[in-house]
């Protein structure tokens, strides 16, 4: 009997270690969605935040100030247009499974995107954290396009473009770079494996490359290149660089989707890229020019921050370094001399910048990814398998020219198209009068700044009151 209550007793005591083992796993399940989730909503924001007000400052202090509102009001409105595309049908063309070049309906009107996760994309999260984290760089990309027809575009016409663009540009090739069985996917069952961790693709190289297609369509704006038309204000470019530069954090160590050592890797390559960046540009311009401007900072280290965003989740901190000044060299050479040599107008250099940052980023992907950062590719066995050039996988840099090739023919000839349809029927470009106006006025009936007018009524009234109070008080007592 005695033996029988042992047996009773070490049966009893297993089940309540086997029930405090199940509470401890849930609880530590749950203490990691509550983190992963945390840092997700806070790199949703800060995302956000790369757009308004990071690019909204950054553009609009290097506009002439007739159109800094114009500038600034494109960035803000796509905010909201984008939002609404995305809950609609955006989402569900860039994250459902459908074709390798296009998602399919399951997910329009945000249909099924709840608070549980999808284990396809981010397993901790809810899909809708997933949801509208991703829906932050559907904002700023199409945003970064604005820079090259600053000055010049119709407002009606920009957002009818951008409407269209996202829709058949940016969501089909998130899908194809991103979404679960797209074409160009590492890691869902692409047929090209290339890596684009945070979207050097699709992000900067096709709002890059797009830019360059609305400069040339649009023409350059009247007076360019012999009117100079210089920054109106280089405070607020420097305030947007630097809040783009802390966006950037959420931008590409969000993109680990959870709270984990890769996050914190993107972190740190992020912030490494941009500093040598920085002064790769600084140094270059310096050297070729006899001064460092600050402008030629703030873009270096965007130029930096580019070109690491592709390579974010997969590159050591001293590939990033390298990657930085790579970056930077290369869009120095690009918005100074290949600029000027052919004459188009990309007003605020989005394609110098983004588009030959996106490039670069991407190719150099290929050659310092590696297994000790991100094991993305593993044998039958789940053993890692070498990742980039530096690993021993060549074939990796020509998938990155393959992702690099699809991006830029889906931005060239989807923009090609749509600006093509819009100038026939609608029209793209603001008269001359209105261009030489401003855009603040003709299209938005207001001014950023009203530091040059003249005194109001009351106020000269008061002045002439004072001036005449002032003559009686000094005239003799008798008169």
């Amino acid at each position: 009997m005695a033996i029988i209550g042992c047996l009773f007793a070490t049966s009893a005591l297993a089940q309540g270690v086997e029930e405090r083992l199940s509470r401890l796993e849930t609880s530590v399940s749950a203490a990691q969605s509550a983190g992963d989730n945390a840092w997700m909503l806070m790199s949703a924001a800060l995302v956000l935040l790369m757009t308004g007000p990071g690019l909204a400052l950054f553009y609009g202090g290097l506009v002439r100030k007739k159109n800094v509102l114009a500038t600034m009001m494109q960035s803000f409105s796509l905010m909201a247009v984008i939002t609404v595309l995305w809950a609609l049908y955006g989402y569900s063309i860039a994250f459902s499974e459908g074709t390798p070049f296009f998602g399919g309906t399951s997910y329009l009107f945000l249909r099924g995107v709840g608070m549980e996760p999808n284990a396809d994309y981010a397993a901790t999260i809810p899909q809708q954290t997933f949801m509208v984290f991703q829906l932050m760089f559907a904002i700023i990309t199409p945003a970064l396009i604005t820079g090259a027809f600053a000055e010049r575009m119709k407002f009606s016409a920009m957002l009818i473009f951008m409407v269209l663009w996202a829709t058949f540009v940016y969501f089909p090739l998130a899908h194809m770079v991103w979404g679960k069985g797209g074409f160009l996917n590492a890691a869902l069952g692409g047929r090209v494996p290339a890596l684009d961790f945070a979207g050097g693709t699709v992000v900067h190289i096709s709002s890059g490359f797009s830019a360059l297609v609305c400069a040339i369509i649009l023409g350059r704006r009247l007076g360019y290149p012999k009117v100079p038309m210089l920054p109106h204000n280089m405070v607020l470019t420097f305030i947007g660089a630097c809040l783009l530069w802390v966006g950037w954090f959420g931008f590409n160590a969000g993109s680990a989707l959870s709270s984990n050592g890769l996050a914190a890797n993107a972190f740190v390559v992020t912030h490494f890229a941009a500093a040598s960046a920085a002064l790769g540009w600084m140094f270059a311009e310096w050297i070729r020019h006899g001064k460092p401007t600050v402008l030629g900072a703030l873009s270096g280290a965007v130029a930096g921050l580019v070109g690491i965003t592709p390579a974010s989740g997969f590159v050591t901190p001293m590939a990033a370094l390298i990657i930085g000044v790579v970056a930077s060299v290369g869009c120095f050479l690009m918005v100074t001399e290949v600029k000027k040599r052919f004459g188009y107008d990309d007003s605020l250099d989005v394609f110098g910048v983004h588009g030959t940052g996106g490039t670069i980023g991407a190719l150099l992907t290929g050659v310092f990814a590696t297994k000790a950062i991100n094991p993305i590719f593993k044998d039958s066995a789940g053993n890692p398998l070498p990742v980039g050039l530096v690993d021993g996988n060549a074939a990796q840099v020509l998938n990155q020219l393959i992702g690099v090739i699809v991006s830029i023919a889906l931005a060239i000839v989807g923009s090609f198209i749509i600006l093509k349809v819009l100038d026939s029927t609608i029209g793209l470009r603001v008269s001359e009068d209105d261009e030489v106006t401003g855009l603040d006025l003709t299209q938005h009936g207001e001014e950023g700044y009203n530091l040059d007018l003249e005194l109001t009524p009351t106020r000269a009234i008061e002045r002439n009151a004072m001036s005449t109070s002032t003559a009686a008080s000094a005239a003799p007592a008798h008169e």
